[in-house]
């Protein structure tokens, strides 16, 4: 069709076009001039979908040669057809699909309606998870760990930690057989000897049997020689935050924040001990930090950016969306001491439509 080009006006171009016409189709124009052709019978809905996939599912309106039609309005040959968009769509209608003629936008109109379907299940599965949580008395952030959800996924074959919560929406997957899983999980990772929850100390994040013998080095206690010494994983301290000791059963020393919900009602003050930092400085520390924010393009890229520019290590990322665009990121990293984390938490504060930074504790 390259010699469209030499006409003006597209009724004259369709008139001449009119002998090479199949009468299955119709051929119909953009207000540029562009030909779109479409099966006989298609609607603004088909035409709107055939110009772009975001067109059709904005779409609120149409203009057939220059005057407003209904969205079911039959196209015929040389129509000049425009499509009215709008921003604050609700997308398409379920009734679309009784209206297009061309599968292409039949499939698109369900394509929309399974990812939309999905994303509120996936929504309420994680509402569903939270409460159960909370009413069984853990924390939150004791328990919604990505790595173990993403496992637990796997054991039901499942993809990621997004199947998981979209099949507890739907009711495919019931809260107890994932909550025995995380019960499990978070009896292996948090528990004492003593059977206290919370006051564990296993290391991980720190990526080496070296690094952790490093990090051990950095802390001096008062009147004991030769004890081996944790960093408690429900805190993460860091130097320059005021830490204590908690003596375990065999296990040696947990090292917490004072502020540390988990030894705030301890029953056992008599086996608190001081502690301080005796910093190295070349080694690093495991924290997490949780943002909220309004999601937009490349938000993510320009948080992790701070993170390459300040020079530190990202060692997990957990995003989940919520209902107006609302984002909450989990991010764990390694830092040398609490100034470098404030430094970098002033610069994602910055980031355009960041509501709020904080670290996590248990």
């Amino acid at each position: 069709l390259e010699w469209q080009k030499d006409f003006k006006d597209p009724r004259d171009f369709m008139e001449t076009l009119k002998i090479d016409l199949f009468t299955d189709e119709v051929f119909v124009f953009t207000p540029m001039g562009d030909v779109i052709n479409l099966p006989n019978g298609s609607t603004p809905i088909d035409f709107a979908y055939k110009v772009h996939t975001a067109v059709g599912n904005n779409c609120v309106g149409a203009k057939v040669d220059g005057r407003i039609v209904p969205l079911d309005y039959k196209l015929k040959n040389g129509n000049i057809v425009e499509i009215l968009t709008s921003a604050n769509s609700n997308g398409p209608s379920r009734d679309w699909i009784k209206m297009v003629k061309s599968s292409q936008a039949k499939n698109k109109i369900r394509q929309w309606f399974r990812r939309e379907e999905r994303d509120l299940n996936i929504n309420k599965g994680k509402e569903l998870l939270e409460k159960e949580i909370k009413r069984q008395g853990y924390q939150l952030t004791e328990m919604l760990k990505e790595d173990w959800l993403r496992i637990i996924a796997t054991r039901l074959s499942l993809n990621n930690s997004d199947d998981l919560y979209a099949g507890l929406g739907f009711g495919s997957i019931t809260l107890a057989q994932v909550m025995s899983r995380l019960k499990d999980f978070h009896r292996d990772h948090y528990k004492d000897i003593d059977g206290k929850p919370g006051i564990e100390s296993g290391a991980k994040g720190y990526p080496s049997q070296d690094k952790r013998r490093t990090v051990t080095q950095g802390i001096s206690i008062e009147g004991l020689d030769n004890i081996k010494v944790r960093f408690s994983k429900c805190c993460n301290p860091v130097p320059g935050d005021d830490i204590v000791g908690y003596i375990t059963r065999g296990r040696g020393v947990s090292i917490h924040r004072k502020d540390c919900p988990n030894i705030l009602n301890v029953d056992t003050p008599e086996r608190f001990i001081e502690v301080h930092w005796d910093i190295d400085e070349k080694a690093e520390y495991p924290v997490e930090i949780q943002i909220r924010a309004v999601d937009r393009q490349g938000l993510l890229t320009e948080i992790t950016q701070k993170i390459t520019d300040s020079n530190l290590s990202l060692l997990s990322l957990n995003a989940r969306t919520g209902q107006d665009k609302a984002v909450v990121i989990n991010m764990t990293l390694e830092i040398r001491n609490i100034e470098q984390l404030k430094a970098l938490m002033k610069k994602i504060k910055k980031v355009k439509n960041i509501i709020d930074i904080y670290r996590v504790t248990a």
